[in-house]
């Protein structure tokens, strides 16, 4: 992004001049708006996402109630989990679902996701009965470039 702004820039400086003495003004801004445009459009398309707000409950909707050891295997499935055995002899990391997915965890319960691995989480969140809502949002630059990051 930066290097196209450089490109502008320059392109401002020393053709917009040059092209201006040679008579080729209006074709010259023709293209030049035509690329801004298509810079916009690129930016705007990319810069999608999905805001998901979800709720396990801890009353089931027939009035049980939900155990604490249902909503920590949720939690441990869900976002991973250091675990430990045998009195801390022996830790390890159980892995979630959301650590194998770019993600933004904005609270608790509270999660942004590339529209490509939407159907991912829905299906896991179903899967525990969740309240869910979704939002479409559009991203910030930081957030777009935390999203593409490779998970390592």
């Amino acid at each position: 992004m930066m290097f196209i702004s450089l490109l502008l820039f320059v392109f401002r400086i020393v053709c917009l001049p040059l092209c201006v003495l040679c008579g080729h003004l209006y074709k010259v801004m023709r293209v030049y708006n035509t690329y801004k445009v298509d810079m916009y459009n690129r930016q705007c398309m990319a810069m999608q996402g999905k805001l998901v707000v979800f709720r396990v409950y801890k009353n089931t909707k027939d009035g049980v109630k939900t155990s604490p050891t249902f909503i920590n295997r949720f939690v441990q499935k869900f976002y991973g989990q250091d675990t430990t055995s045998h009195k801390g002899k022996y830790r390890f990391h159980r892995r979630g679902l959301m650590e194998d997915i770019a993600h933004i965890k904005l609270i608790r319960g509270v999660i942004i996701v590339k529209v490509s691995d939407l159907e991912k989480v829905l299906n896991f969140l179903n899967a525990y009965n969740a309240e869910v809502y979704i939002r479409d949002v559009t991203l910030t630059p930081e957030d777009e470039k935390n999203l593409n990051k490779e998970n390592t």
